[in-house]
């Protein structure tokens, strides 16, 4: 459906540049294993940066969500360490932290502790005026999170299945913001009825065609050729009715 990328927000009153965190630091947090501000990995990735001996409260979802789902397939590709002991999904068994649900949830958990920090989508980060961090990416180098960078990331990942069950954390580029994705919808390919079935598929149509022209003001990427061709394969593949017929007719009422 459309396309953005997920921030590091944090609450740091000391700091008022943004800070750089790679993601061995990312990992190292999430696992428990990085506890303070001031720890020494933190430090050597922002030289020159005064950093408190602030103990680290990570704020996580409590919900099962999308952001999550990118956020832990991300630190699963970056950590072998992650990936055997929590792995990915749209909810997991945080070792430490504590949750808020939904983004307004994490941001006011970020907002009321002094040290803590979290992921939200970047839209939420942007509109609530939020501290966030540049992030290490896959060639190096520290990007913070854009829609440019989302859309590099994006680019950079040339095996897409014709199913759209993929996530490009972390692809090559020195432009890639590392923690970006797709949002998705999900819809039975058959729909028994015709009516209702036809209605989805000519709304989804529109979400991935003419709808587009609305993700970038609202802090969103506009979906690539490649996956709108995708996205018209799906739409297409939905049946309705007793005789199978295709939900999509090229016509919206």
């Amino acid at each position: 459906m459309t396309l953005g990328a997920v921030a590091m927000t944090y609450n740091l009153s000391s700091v008022s540049s943004h800070l750089a965190l790679t993601p061995a630091v990312i990992a190292g947090i999430y696992l428990g294993k990085i506890t303070s501000w001031d720890d020494a990995a933190i430090m050597a990735a922002n030289q020159g940066v005064a950093l408190p001996h602030k103990t680290i409260t990570s704020v996580h979802r409590s919900d099962g969500s999308g952001t999550t789902g990118i956020f832990t397939h991300y630190l699963s590709a970056v950590s072998p360490d992650w990936q055997s002991k929590v792995g990915a999904g749209t909810t997991v068994n945080w070792p430490v932290g504590v949750g808020g649900k939904g983004n307004a949830g994490v941001a006011a958990a970020i907002k009321s502790t002094d040290g803590a920090v979290g992921y939200v989508e970047l839209a939420y980060v942007l509109s609530n005026n939020l501290s966030y961090a540049a992030v290490t990416n896959a060639n190096g180098k520290n990007v913070l999170p854009s829609l440019e960078g989302a859309k590099t990331d994006a680019a950079n990942v040339t095996t897409i299945p014709a199913d759209l069950r993929f996530f490009i954390v972390n692809a090559p580029g020195d432009g890639s913001y590392p923690i970006s994705g797709f949002s998705w919808a999900i819809v039975y390919e058959h729909q028994s009825n015709a009516t209702k079935g036809e209605a989805i598929a000519n709304m989804l149509w529109w979400m991935t065609h003419e709808g587009q022209q609305y993700a970038t003001p609202l802090s969103y990427v506009p979906l690539p050729a490649a996956i709108v061709t995708k996205d018209e394969a799906q739409i297409k593949s939905m049946t309705c009715g007793s005789n199978n017929a295709p939900c999509y007719t090229g016509s919206v009422s």
